[in-house]
């Protein structure tokens, strides 16, 4: 019976911890998590979330008379 339920206790906190990773990828805050594991142990990945960090500050956000999804009049 404590094997049950030593396996129910991993299976909820494995279950948290997948809802967690999807609720901070969507929010996008998983490379403030990431970042120094990653800069340690995987410096490309690091370069590279750096680099896509500068390239979402560059981008300007469509301003508000802009209608892409609209075809030709």
């Amino acid at each position: 019976m404590a094997y049950l339920a030593t396996f129910a206790v991993l299976a909820v906190i494995c279950l948290l911890l997948m809802r967690f990773a999807v609720w901070a990828r969507r929010k996008g805050i998983g490379g403030g998590v990431m970042g120094p594991i990653d800069e340690a142990w995987h410096p490309s990945a690091d370069r590279f979330r750096r680099e896509t960090a500068v390239h979402e500050q560059r981008v300007l956000p469509p301003r508000p008379g802009d209608d892409r999804d609209r075809g030709p009049a």
